[in-house]
Protein backbone atom coordinates (compact mmCIF):
# COMPACT_ATOMS: atom_id res chain seq x y z
CA UNK A 1 0.00 0.00 0.00
CA UNK A 2 1.19 3.50 -0.88
CA UNK A 3 0.66 4.91 2.62
CA UNK A 4 2.73 2.16 4.32
CA UNK A 5 5.52 2.53 1.77
CA UNK A 6 5.47 6.34 2.17
CA UNK A 7 5.68 6.34 5.97
CA UNK A 8 8.50 3.77 5.64
CA UNK A 9 10.45 6.17 3.40
CA UNK A 10 9.76 9.09 5.78
CA UNK A 11 11.23 7.03 8.64
CA UNK A 12 14.22 5.91 6.54
CA UNK A 13 15.13 9.48 5.58
CA UNK A 14 14.77 10.61 9.22
CA UNK A 15 16.87 7.70 10.48
CA UNK A 16 19.59 8.34 7.91
CA UNK A 17 19.65 12.03 8.85
CA UNK A 18 20.46 10.92 12.42
CA UNK A 19 23.18 8.54 11.14
CA UNK A 20 24.80 11.26 9.02
CA UNK A 21 24.73 13.87 11.80
CA UNK A 22 26.59 11.37 14.08
CA UNK A 23 27.73 13.44 17.10
CA UNK A 24 25.16 16.17 16.39
CA UNK A 25 22.10 13.92 16.79
CA UNK A 26 20.52 16.51 19.06
CA UNK A 27 20.09 18.64 15.91
CA UNK A 28 18.05 16.00 14.08
CA UNK A 29 14.65 17.42 15.03
CA UNK A 30 15.49 20.93 13.87
CA UNK A 31 16.48 19.56 10.46
CA UNK A 32 13.31 17.50 10.02
CA UNK A 33 10.77 20.07 8.89
CA UNK A 34 7.85 20.10 6.46
CA UNK A 35 7.63 23.17 4.23
CA UNK A 36 10.03 24.94 6.61
CA UNK A 37 7.93 24.45 9.77
CA UNK A 38 7.84 21.76 12.47
CA UNK A 39 5.67 18.72 11.74
CA UNK A 40 2.80 19.48 14.11
CA UNK A 41 2.55 23.04 12.76
CA UNK A 42 2.48 21.75 9.18
CA UNK A 43 -0.30 19.28 9.98
CA UNK A 44 -2.42 21.83 11.85
CA UNK A 45 -2.09 24.28 8.94
CA UNK A 46 -2.47 21.61 6.26
CA UNK A 47 -3.85 22.66 2.90
CA UNK A 48 -4.07 20.43 -0.13
CA UNK A 49 -1.26 21.22 -2.61
CA UNK A 50 -3.16 21.80 -5.85
CA UNK A 51 0.02 22.27 -7.89
CA UNK A 52 1.56 18.92 -6.93
CA UNK A 53 -1.60 16.90 -6.73
CA UNK A 54 -4.32 18.42 -8.98
CA UNK A 55 -7.76 17.52 -7.62
CA UNK A 56 -9.14 17.33 -11.16
CA UNK A 57 -7.18 14.09 -11.50
CA UNK A 58 -8.76 10.82 -10.40
CA UNK A 59 -7.96 9.46 -6.94
CA UNK A 60 -6.05 6.60 -8.60
CA UNK A 61 -3.90 9.07 -10.57
CA UNK A 62 -3.18 11.18 -7.49
CA UNK A 63 -2.16 8.04 -5.58
CA UNK A 64 0.12 7.01 -8.47
CA UNK A 65 1.72 10.49 -8.60
CA UNK A 66 2.52 10.25 -4.88
CA UNK A 67 3.81 6.66 -5.20
CA UNK A 68 6.09 7.63 -8.10
CA UNK A 69 7.46 10.65 -6.22
CA UNK A 70 8.16 8.68 -3.04
CA UNK A 71 9.71 5.77 -4.98
CA UNK A 72 12.12 8.26 -6.58
CA UNK A 73 13.09 9.61 -3.15
CA UNK A 74 13.62 6.03 -1.90
CA UNK A 75 15.82 5.13 -4.90
CA UNK A 76 17.86 8.33 -4.57
CA UNK A 77 18.30 7.72 -0.84
CA UNK A 78 19.64 4.20 -1.47
CA UNK A 79 22.18 5.50 -4.03
CA UNK A 80 23.34 8.45 -1.91
CA UNK A 81 23.48 6.42 1.30
CA UNK A 82 25.49 3.68 -0.41
CA UNK A 83 28.08 6.15 -1.76
CA UNK A 84 28.41 8.02 1.55
CA UNK A 85 28.51 4.82 3.64
CA UNK A 86 31.30 3.38 1.45
CA UNK A 87 33.33 6.55 1.89
CA UNK A 88 32.66 6.63 5.63
CA UNK A 89 33.47 2.91 5.97
CA UNK A 90 36.80 3.24 4.13
CA UNK A 91 37.77 6.19 6.31
CA UNK A 92 36.80 4.33 9.51
CA UNK A 93 38.88 1.31 8.42
CA UNK A 94 41.94 3.53 7.97
CA UNK A 95 41.28 5.27 11.29
CA UNK A 96 40.95 1.89 13.03
CA UNK A 97 44.34 0.87 11.63
CA UNK A 98 45.86 3.90 13.36
CA UNK A 99 44.23 3.16 16.72
CA UNK A 100 44.02 0.32 19.18
CA UNK A 101 46.64 -2.06 20.53
CA UNK A 102 50.27 -2.00 19.45
CA UNK A 103 49.79 -5.67 18.54
CA UNK A 104 47.46 -4.80 15.66
CA UNK A 105 47.51 -1.08 14.86
CA UNK A 106 49.40 0.52 12.00
CA UNK A 107 52.87 1.63 13.02
CA UNK A 108 53.35 4.05 10.12
CA UNK A 109 52.56 7.19 12.15
CA UNK A 110 54.71 6.04 15.11
CA UNK A 111 58.09 5.21 13.59
CA UNK A 112 60.62 7.47 11.87
CA UNK A 113 63.21 6.79 9.21
CA UNK A 114 66.06 7.24 11.69
CA UNK A 115 64.69 4.34 13.83
CA UNK A 116 65.81 1.85 11.14
CA UNK A 117 68.95 0.50 9.56
CA UNK A 118 67.97 0.74 5.90
CA UNK A 119 69.49 -0.58 2.66
CA UNK A 120 71.97 -2.82 4.47
CA UNK A 121 73.16 -6.03 2.89
CA UNK A 122 73.51 -7.75 6.27
CA UNK A 123 71.47 -5.94 8.94
CA UNK A 124 67.77 -5.41 9.59
CA UNK A 125 65.84 -3.48 12.24
CA UNK A 126 62.85 -5.28 13.70
CA UNK A 127 60.00 -3.95 15.83
CA UNK A 128 58.90 -5.86 18.92
CA UNK A 129 55.88 -5.31 21.19
CA UNK A 130 56.80 -5.91 24.83
CA UNK A 131 54.29 -5.92 27.72
CA UNK A 132 55.09 -3.14 30.22
CA UNK A 133 55.57 -5.68 33.00
CA UNK A 134 58.28 -7.39 30.88
CA UNK A 135 60.46 -4.34 30.08
CA UNK A 136 63.21 -5.50 32.47
CA UNK A 137 63.16 -9.05 31.02
CA UNK A 138 63.42 -7.61 27.51
CA UNK A 139 66.46 -5.48 28.33
CA UNK A 140 68.17 -8.47 30.00
CA UNK A 141 67.46 -11.00 27.27
CA UNK A 142 67.00 -9.42 23.83
CA UNK A 143 70.73 -9.55 22.97
CA UNK A 144 70.78 -13.33 23.62
CA UNK A 145 67.47 -14.33 22.01
CA UNK A 146 69.47 -15.27 18.92
CA UNK A 147 73.03 -15.13 17.71
CA UNK A 148 74.13 -12.01 15.86
CA UNK A 149 71.84 -9.46 17.61
CA UNK A 150 73.60 -6.07 17.66
CA UNK A 151 74.38 -5.20 21.31
CA UNK A 152 72.66 -2.14 22.82
CA UNK A 153 70.63 -1.67 19.62
CA UNK A 154 67.19 -1.69 21.28
CA UNK A 155 65.27 1.55 21.77
CA UNK A 156 61.79 2.25 23.12
CA UNK A 157 59.95 4.04 20.28
CA UNK A 158 56.40 4.29 21.64
CA UNK A 159 54.17 2.97 24.39
CA UNK A 160 50.45 2.70 25.11
CA UNK A 161 48.67 1.65 28.32
CA UNK A 162 49.73 -1.99 28.10
CA UNK A 163 52.88 -2.33 26.00
CA UNK A 164 55.92 -0.68 24.50
CA UNK A 165 57.25 -0.79 20.94
CA UNK A 166 60.98 -1.54 20.87
CA UNK A 167 63.36 -1.56 17.92
CA UNK A 168 66.20 -4.04 17.72
CA UNK A 169 68.85 -4.57 15.02
CA UNK A 170 70.23 -7.98 14.04
CA UNK A 171 71.81 -9.81 11.14
CA UNK A 172 69.38 -10.95 8.41
CA UNK A 173 70.34 -14.62 8.85
CA UNK A 174 69.18 -14.52 12.50
CA UNK A 175 65.58 -13.38 11.77
CA UNK A 176 63.79 -16.75 12.05
CA UNK A 177 65.65 -17.81 15.18
CA UNK A 178 65.02 -14.42 16.81
CA UNK A 179 61.26 -14.53 16.03
CA UNK A 180 60.95 -18.03 17.48
CA UNK A 181 62.77 -17.19 20.73
CA UNK A 182 60.90 -13.89 21.09
CA UNK A 183 57.59 -15.75 20.82
CA UNK A 184 58.68 -18.21 23.51
CA UNK A 185 59.36 -15.23 25.81
CA UNK A 186 55.99 -13.61 24.99
CA UNK A 187 57.52 -10.78 22.99
CA UNK A 188 55.60 -10.10 19.75
CA UNK A 189 57.60 -9.31 16.62
CA UNK A 190 55.59 -7.08 14.31
CA UNK A 191 55.81 -7.83 10.60
CA UNK A 192 56.81 -4.35 9.44
CA UNK A 193 59.05 -2.99 6.73
CA UNK A 194 59.78 0.70 6.53
CA UNK A 195 58.50 1.93 3.17
CA UNK A 196 58.30 5.68 2.88
CA UNK A 197 56.25 5.67 -0.33
CA UNK A 198 53.60 3.28 1.06
CA UNK A 199 53.31 5.26 4.29
CA UNK A 200 52.97 8.51 2.37
CA UNK A 201 50.28 6.95 0.14
CA UNK A 202 48.30 5.81 3.23
CA UNK A 203 48.41 9.30 4.75
CA UNK A 204 47.35 10.86 1.45
CA UNK A 205 44.47 8.36 1.16
CA UNK A 206 43.25 9.23 4.65
CA UNK A 207 43.44 12.97 3.89
CA UNK A 208 41.56 12.44 0.60
CA UNK A 209 38.78 10.37 2.22
CA UNK A 210 38.41 12.85 5.09
CA UNK A 211 38.19 15.76 2.63
CA UNK A 212 35.69 13.91 0.42
CA UNK A 213 33.51 13.11 3.45
CA UNK A 214 33.45 16.78 4.50
CA UNK A 215 32.61 17.84 0.93
CA UNK A 216 29.71 15.38 0.68
CA UNK A 217 28.33 16.07 4.17
CA UNK A 218 26.75 19.49 3.49
CA UNK A 219 24.99 18.61 0.21
CA UNK A 220 23.81 15.28 1.66
CA UNK A 221 22.23 16.92 4.74
CA UNK A 222 20.55 19.50 2.47
CA UNK A 223 19.19 16.71 0.25
CA UNK A 224 17.88 14.82 3.29
CA UNK A 225 16.15 17.96 4.63
CA UNK A 226 14.44 18.69 1.31
CA UNK A 227 13.39 15.10 0.68
CA UNK A 228 12.24 14.44 4.23
CA UNK A 229 9.92 17.43 3.78
CA UNK A 230 8.70 16.09 0.40
CA UNK A 231 8.08 12.58 1.75
CA UNK A 232 6.34 13.81 4.90
CA UNK A 233 4.08 16.15 2.88
CA UNK A 234 3.24 13.26 0.54
CA UNK A 235 2.38 11.09 3.57
CA UNK A 236 -0.02 13.69 5.01
CA UNK A 237 -1.70 14.05 1.61
CA UNK A 238 -2.21 10.27 1.60
CA UNK A 239 -3.75 10.55 5.09
CA UNK A 240 -6.16 13.20 3.72
CA UNK A 241 -6.99 10.93 0.77
CA UNK A 242 -7.71 8.01 3.11
CA UNK A 243 -10.05 10.07 5.27
CA UNK A 244 -11.90 11.27 2.15
CA UNK A 245 -12.23 7.81 0.58
CA UNK A 246 -13.29 6.10 3.81
CA UNK A 247 -15.82 8.84 4.52
CA UNK A 248 -17.41 8.43 1.08
CA UNK A 249 -17.47 4.66 1.53
CA UNK A 250 -19.01 5.03 4.98
CA UNK A 251 -21.49 7.87 4.48
CA UNK A 252 -22.03 7.88 0.73
CA UNK A 253 -22.63 10.78 -1.65
CA UNK A 254 -23.09 13.70 -1.88
CA UNK A 255 -20.02 14.55 0.19
CA UNK A 256 -21.17 16.02 3.49
CA UNK A 257 -18.53 15.66 6.18
CA UNK A 258 -15.78 17.62 7.90
CA UNK A 259 -12.24 16.44 8.75
CA UNK A 260 -10.88 17.61 12.11
CA UNK A 261 -7.54 17.35 13.89
CA UNK A 262 -7.59 16.45 17.58
CA UNK A 263 -4.50 16.18 19.79
CA UNK A 264 -5.53 14.81 23.20
CA UNK A 265 -3.15 13.97 26.02
CA UNK A 266 -2.89 10.33 27.08
CA UNK A 267 -4.96 11.10 30.19
CA UNK A 268 -7.89 12.49 28.20
CA UNK A 269 -7.88 9.86 25.41
CA UNK A 270 -10.58 7.67 26.97
CA UNK A 271 -12.79 10.64 27.82
CA UNK A 272 -12.46 11.97 24.27
CA UNK A 273 -13.56 8.61 22.85
CA UNK A 274 -16.64 8.68 25.07
CA UNK A 275 -17.53 12.23 23.99
CA UNK A 276 -17.03 11.43 20.28
CA UNK A 277 -19.10 8.30 20.66
CA UNK A 278 -21.98 10.26 22.25
CA UNK A 279 -21.81 12.86 19.48
CA UNK A 280 -21.67 10.50 16.51
CA UNK A 281 -23.17 7.17 17.57
CA UNK A 282 -26.31 8.00 15.57
CA UNK A 283 -24.20 7.70 12.38
CA UNK A 284 -23.49 4.01 12.89
CA UNK A 285 -25.39 2.09 15.55
CA UNK A 286 -23.36 -1.12 15.15
CA UNK A 287 -20.07 0.72 15.86
CA UNK A 288 -21.64 2.55 18.78
CA UNK A 289 -22.73 -0.76 20.33
CA UNK A 290 -19.17 -2.13 20.04
CA UNK A 291 -17.72 1.00 21.70
CA UNK A 292 -20.34 0.99 24.51
CA UNK A 293 -19.51 -2.62 25.38
CA UNK A 294 -15.76 -1.91 25.26
CA UNK A 295 -16.05 0.93 27.76
CA UNK A 296 -17.81 -1.45 30.16
CA UNK A 297 -14.87 -3.88 30.20
CA UNK A 298 -12.04 -2.71 32.52
CA UNK A 299 -8.54 -3.04 31.09
CA UNK A 300 -9.66 -3.30 27.45
CA UNK A 301 -7.67 -0.84 25.34
CA UNK A 302 -9.10 0.34 22.04
CA UNK A 303 -6.52 0.22 19.28
CA UNK A 304 -6.60 2.31 16.11
CA UNK A 305 -7.85 -0.78 14.28
CA UNK A 306 -11.15 -0.58 16.21
CA UNK A 307 -14.30 0.42 14.37
CA UNK A 308 -15.82 3.77 15.38
CA UNK A 309 -19.03 5.48 14.20
CA UNK A 310 -16.76 8.18 12.72
CA UNK A 311 -13.76 7.81 10.40
CA UNK A 312 -10.56 7.79 12.44
CA UNK A 313 -6.93 7.83 11.30
CA UNK A 314 -3.96 8.30 13.62
CA UNK A 315 -1.03 10.58 12.69
CA UNK A 316 2.05 9.73 14.72
CA UNK A 317 4.65 12.51 14.47
CA UNK A 318 7.09 10.49 16.57
CA UNK A 319 8.37 8.72 13.49
CA UNK A 320 11.78 7.74 14.71
CA UNK A 321 13.19 4.49 16.01
CA UNK A 322 16.07 6.30 17.70
CA UNK A 323 16.42 8.55 20.74
CA UNK A 324 17.71 12.06 20.15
Amino acid sequence: QTWQFTVGVVKKVAQYMADVLEDSRDKVQENLLANGVDLVTYITRFQWDMAKYPIKQSLKNISEIIAKQVTQIDNDLKARASAYNNLKGNLQNLERKNAGSLLTRSLADIVKKEDFVLDSEYLITMLVVVPKLAYVDWQKTYETLAEMVVPRSSNLLFEDNDSGLFSVTLFLKAIDDFKHKARENKFTVRDFQYNEEEMKADKEEMTRLSTDKKKQFGPLVRWLKVNFSEAFIAWIHIKALRVFVESVLRYGLPVNFQAMLLQPSKKTMKKLREVLNDLYKHLDSSAAAIIDSAFDIPGLNLSQQEYYPYVYDKINCNLFDFKV
